[in-house]
């Protein structure tokens, strides 16, 4: 055909700049790109061939090959697809099909309202013009034509013409300019086709043209030497006549030593597990597949496969992980496809906010996306998405706990952070959890919120009490064993406000941490009039000694004669001063409120108290009452650094004192 020249038919000069500065937010996209157009033009020469438009040799393997060359400074893209005419390439490279950059700019740019989606624009190959000064295209069509050739700079002009191209398929060279040189390393490459590529349809290849091919060396029987393979050494053959002892057996069989080009494998997956119905995968594969995609070698807990055909289209497989940790500090990771090219990691419109805690995969054609692919377009469907998706992991739960509540509990600890932070962002899936949500207790049995409330039902009844800290709240933990009362464990940060929460939802329910207050179970019986002396005796003694009026002091006949004292703060004091905390109210510095809300309880039964109480005057006083205070402070919590370094300064006086 006859040389074309001209330019590129477009209703404005400023398409390639909003291409290059904002469409693709990440320039290696372009290989996304790239890749994705020479797999449809292999998928649509598969549909044509299976209803007889097109033909396909038997012996040819469908593939898109990727070509780096550092020296040259080009990546290339090879399909054998359908090819290219020169009508075609005229229609779908020369014109771009939108009214205008101002107004694709004013439709699109930071707007999330409209519907159009991916494939209604066929701008992927311009992506090439971000990284390349230069684009050259050779196509051959599957159709009866002339091969064409097509070359742009910039993407601003383009001469077209014959090609000599003899294969069917498209071959896309780019020329890098100086700043893009990254991506002629095939090491940068091989990473950019692992991230976006991993699952599409077709395999894919990837080579530096610079390089030798890769081969090995291997000794095998002559007979099985391959077309192509080198022969560097004959070794030679035992016969029968060199062995002792051996009757009628077969002489050994020569062998060679050879040079053999190792067999490229390609990149992807193209048959990815999450794309198989769940009947057809084992335990195994489940498993392989998480650490082939994540990289955890560590066994997750359990997953949930996803499979739908209506009213969408959605596969894919959700990983709960073994985290056991604050959840704060979980990295989750659940990856997008769209149509088995990847689109991003938790992207929060599709999959609810907290089930990024978890690593999966999940591939939905039918996500409405911007033209680049980086975003959803604002669309009620993906809500529709999103809450399927928290049905079933809210149905995989709770149908566990039912069928299966020995590995449930097993799981909880693992995966309690995640259901909470799970209730209270979705009030769906907290309604779904709400009966299968379980409390250890002190001795490690597992109870759900109504077994809680029947265990306190005769002396404690709609209170439950909990805690946060095992090793901080060991001493009150041993007086609820010894008084036969139960607590639940409550440890991670997450309980804090899942707790006000659950009062929310249940409203005669009132959590109490075990160190709030002492309960009857813990004391004698005393009439007010027979403590009233004593406990303003002791309170005035210890103000004294520790030099702070506004000490809070309070004083019981407690069962357990070994202990002297205690610290307590009411639920509602500690709660206020953890939002203080939380939230640094008006900037103020949370620690001087640490002693507001205490209060020093002292037993009455314990001798040292009533040493204190009948010695107020001795010189040790000040010593003990100090001590007793930072013992009680210690039981409930930890010292600052000023007040353990005179603690530990006390405990050593004390123990010359003991010396002498």
């Amino acid at each position: 055909m006859a040389t074309k020249q001209g330019n590129l038919s477009i209703n404005s000069d400023n398409i390639f700049p909003i291409i290059k500065k904002w469409l693709y937010s990440d320039h290696d996209i372009f290989i996304r790109e790239m890749i994705s157009n020479g797999c449809d033009a292999i998928t649509k020469l598969k549909k044509l061939s299976m209803i007889g438009e097109a033909e396909i040799p038997e012996d040819e393997k469908l593939e898109v090959r990727v070509y780096v060359n550092p020296t040259e400074k080009t990546i290339r893209f090879v399909d054998n697809g359908i090819g290219m005419t020169a009508e075609e390439v005229d229609q779908y490279i020369n014109q771009i099909a939108f009214s205008g950059a101002v107004d694709f700019m004013n439709n699109y740019k930071d707007k999330t309202s409209d519907d159009q989606i991916i494939g209604h624009f066929g701008l992927g190959f311009y992506s090439a013009f971000m990284v390349a000064d230069r684009v050259t295209i050779e196509s051959k069509s599957y159709k009866d034509a002339p091969a064409v050739g097509w070359e742009s700079e910039a993407g601003v002009t383009f001469e077209m013409g014959d090609s000599e191209k003899n294969t069917r398929g498209t071959e896309i060279t780019l020329y890098l300019n100086e700043d893009s040189l990254e991506f002629a390393n095939e090491f940068r490459v091989r990473e950019i086709i692992e991230k976006y590529c991993s699952f599409m349809p077709i395999e894919i290849y990837l080579e530096d043209e610079t390089k030798e091919p890769e081969s090995r060396e291997l000794t095998i029987p002559e007979s099985e030497v391959q077309e192509g393979d080198e022969i560097l050494e004959h070794i030679a053959s035992e016969s029968d006549s060199e062995k002792e002892d051996v009757i009628d057996e077969e002489p050994a069989k020569a062998k060679v030593k050879i040079k053999r080009l190792v067999v490229p494998k390609a990149l992807n997956d193209t048959a990815p597990l999450y794309a198989k119905h769940p009947n057809e995968c084992t335990d195994e594969e489940y498993k392989d597949f998480y650490r082939k995609v994540f990289q955890d070698y560590k066994e997750p807990l359990f997953w949930i496969h996803l499979n739908m055909d209506y009213p969408f289209n959605l596969k894919g497989i959700l990983y709960f992980p073994k985290i056991n940790m604050e959840y704060e500090s979980i990295e989750g990771t659940i990856k997008l496809y769209n149509n088995r090219v990847f689109v991003a990691d938790n992207i929060k419109e599709v999959i609810p906010e907290y089930l990024l805690l978890l690593k999966g995969v999940i591939d939905c054609p039918d996500l409405p996306l911007n033209v680049s692919r980086s975003a959803l377009q604002n669309d009620g469907f993906v809500k529709k998405i999103a809450d399927y998706i928290s049905k079933k992991v809210a149905d995989k739960l709770s149908g566990m706990c039912k069928t299966d509540r020995e590995n449930y509990e097993k799981y909880w600890d693992d995966i309690n952070p995640f259901i909470k932070f799970g209730c209270l962002k979705d009030d769906k899936f907290a309604e779904k959890m709400n009966d299968y949500i379980i409390f250890k207790n002190l001795d490690g049995k597992y109870l759900t919120l109504a077994d809680c409330l029947e265990e306190n039902k005769s002396e404690h009844e709609n209170q439950i009490f909990y805690v946060t800290n095992e090793k901080e709240q060991g001493q009150y933990i041993h007086m609820f064993k010894d008084a036969g009362t139960d607590a639940v464990l409550m440890t991670h940060s997450i309980d804090t406000p899942f707790i006000s929460f659950l009062e929310q939802k249940n409203k005669d329910v009132k959590f109490i941490r075990i160190d709030s207050d002492l309960t009857d179970a813990f004391k004698e019986e005393t009439s007010e009039e027979e403590m009233k002396a004593t406990a303003e005796a002791l309170t005035a003694t210890f103000k004294k000694a520790l030099n702070n009026e506004n000490l809070d002091v309070k004083v019981e006949k407690l069962k357990n004669e070994k202990i002297a004292a205690m610290m307590t703060m009411s639920e509602e004091g500690r709660r206020m001063q953890e939002m203080m905390k939380m939230y640094a109210m008006y900037g103020m510095d949370s620690s001087m409120f640490d002693n507001e809300k205490l209060t020093l309880v002292l037993n009455a039964n314990h001798p040292l108290v009533q040493f204190v109480l009948n010695n107020p005057d001795s010189e040790h006083i000040p010593t003990i009452c100090a001590q007793l205070y930072d013992l009680a402070a210690l039981s409930h919590g930890t010292l600052n650094a000023d007040r353990m370094t005179n603690f530990i300064e006390r405990s050593n006086e004390i123990m010359l004192l003991l010396s002498k």
